[in-house]
């Protein structure tokens, strides 16, 4: 089983002491790519660093909404210049993890909209997707994005919005980011949303270290909880982990401009 870990922050601290063990664990259980996301401008080279060790990690660089008393002018402009600069790469994959964050009140909305939709022309600039935190927010940020149309889409991270947004968004051409959240026995309002999503529009995540899954509760999450995920989101979706697997590996793929495997030449 091949799975795709969409949404990870393996740079951050939490995984200090035994990083290159939890890269092998989750390969040797099928996880084979994963998405390092930038959420502020410090943290952009050592998440560099980390992906250039591994030609199966993939980074992406951002500002991100909860960060933003942290956030300067100079860094839109040196985000633009790593873009610039690493414009290309093979290993570059997204703008993120940028969006809106409405749930928490000392952020000011008006300067998160500026930041967000600087950092979607960017997108638009380099051709690339992005990677969207969105909490009490999705109507704003779909009248954002049917502004900006980008031609390459992207992900909503952990998805947990209504059927209408959930729609919303597969026809400005993003994906829905699933992860830990929809594990957890009293998220059935959730559960009842993903039931009814398309098979095409869905990828998986976990979020690491943050939103571990319901089996388990209390503990770092990790690129190795993905198959857990994926087995309890079959279950909820009524398909095989397998085909589940299968469509959101593929899924992943068409984000990110990557050769799937089932597409590859057989040796």
């Amino acid at each position: 089983m091949h799975l795709i870990d969409s949404h990870t922050h393996l740079d951050f601290p939490d995984f200090d002491a035994d990083r290159a063990q939890v890269l092998s664990r989750s390969r040797a259980l099928g996880v084979e790519q994963m998405v390092v996301l930038g959420v502020y401008q410090e943290n952009w080279q050592r998440l560099w660093d980390l992906v250039q060790t591994d030609s199966h990690l993939f980074a992406a660089f951002g500002l991100h909404p909860v960060y933003l008393n942290q956030h300067r002018p100079e860094h839109m402009t040196e985000l633009g210049e790593w873009l610039s600069r690493l414009a290309g790469h093979p290993q570059v994959c997204a703008v993120g993890e940028i969006g809106l964050d409405y749930f928490l009140p000392e952020l000011d909305r008006g300067a998160q909209q500026r930041l967000f939709e600087a950092q979607l022309q960017l997108a638009v600039d380099f051709h690339l997707p992005a990677l969207l935190h969105v909490r009490r927010s999705h109507a704003q940020v779909i009248a954002t994005l049917k502004r900006f149309r980008l031609k390459r889409g992207g992900i909503i991270h952990a998805f947990a919005g209504s059927r209408e947004e959930a729609r919303e968004y597969i026809k400005l051409g993003f994906k829905l980011g699933l992860g830990g959240a929809a594990t957890w026995p009293q998220a059935l309002r959730m559960r009842r949303v993903i039931a009814d999503l398309p098979l095409s529009a869905i990828v998986l995540e976990t979020d690491s270290p943050d939103m571990a899954p319901a089996m388990f509760a209390n503990q770092r999450n990790s690129p190795q909880h993905l198959p857990a995920i994926c087995q309890a989101l079959a279950q909820v979706m009524g398909i095989s982990e397998e085909q589940l697997a299968e469509v959101t590996t593929a899924n992943a793929c068409e984000v990110f401009g990557w050769v799937s495997t089932q597409d590859r030449p057989s040796p």
